[in-house]
């Protein structure tokens, strides 16, 4: 099995990102399982999701703790998925870390990476805020207590320093151009080259 993370600020394309990896993997025959997270199938992902709608302090804490939990629910039980799959994707890991204020991106990224894996393949999909801001709207749903431009611009900045490991795509091109550059991640992971 090998593991995928797409991950990314939103608005900047994970999903699509995903959607083009899974389908890459198909193509090859390869039986693929997508986790979305905060996963709204789990308990500990609907309480991170619904925290996410109201802003303030609470809020944060709260959708952070149950968004960690929630990861952690997923990843200890990648060993008892693994028989059904070749691979498994996760869209969102942990970048999240990176709307933390100021220096606390950086520290709780050290203690998450000492305690979580990393994955086989990681995927960072980055997009500039202004463009992450317009998708959001596009999408008519209510926002999230991280998405204004400004918040944005900050957590882009935030989560490109902790890039260290990861593949970094960039998104603001066009459709064509982002599914060559999947296809040649994927490739290149399962040739060994993750």
């Amino acid at each position: 099995m090998a593991w995928y993370a797409v991950d990314g600020m939103d608005g900047s394309g994970k999903s699509t990102v995903a959607e083009i990896v899974a389908e890459a993997l198909e193509s090859r025959g390869r039986r693929v399982l997508v986790v979305a997270h905060p996963d709204r199938g789990t308990f500990l992902g609907r309480v991170s999701a619904r925290f996410l709608v109201s802003d303030s302090p609470v809020s944060a804490i709260g959708a952070s703790l149950f968004y960690f939990l929630d990861m952690l629910q997923s990843v200890s039980s990648l060993k008892l998925r693994w028989r059904k799959y070749d691979d498994v994707l996760f869209v969102r890991y942990t970048m999240a870390v990176g709307y933390f204020p100021g220096k606390w991106s950086m520290k709780v990224n050290s203690f998450i990476r000492k305690i979580l894996p990393f994955p086989d393949c990681a995927i960072f999909v980055d997009v500039d805020a202004a463009t992450a801001m317009e998708r959001i709207t596009d999408r008519g749903e209510e926002l999230q207590i991280f998405e204004s431009e400004e918040k944005l611009a900050s957590t882009r900045e935030s989560m490109l320093s902790l890039c260290d490991g990861w593949i970094v795509l960039d998104n603001g091109g066009t459709v064509e151009e982002l599914r060559e550059a999947v296809e040649r991640v994927v490739s290149g992971s399962l040739a060994g080259g993750g």
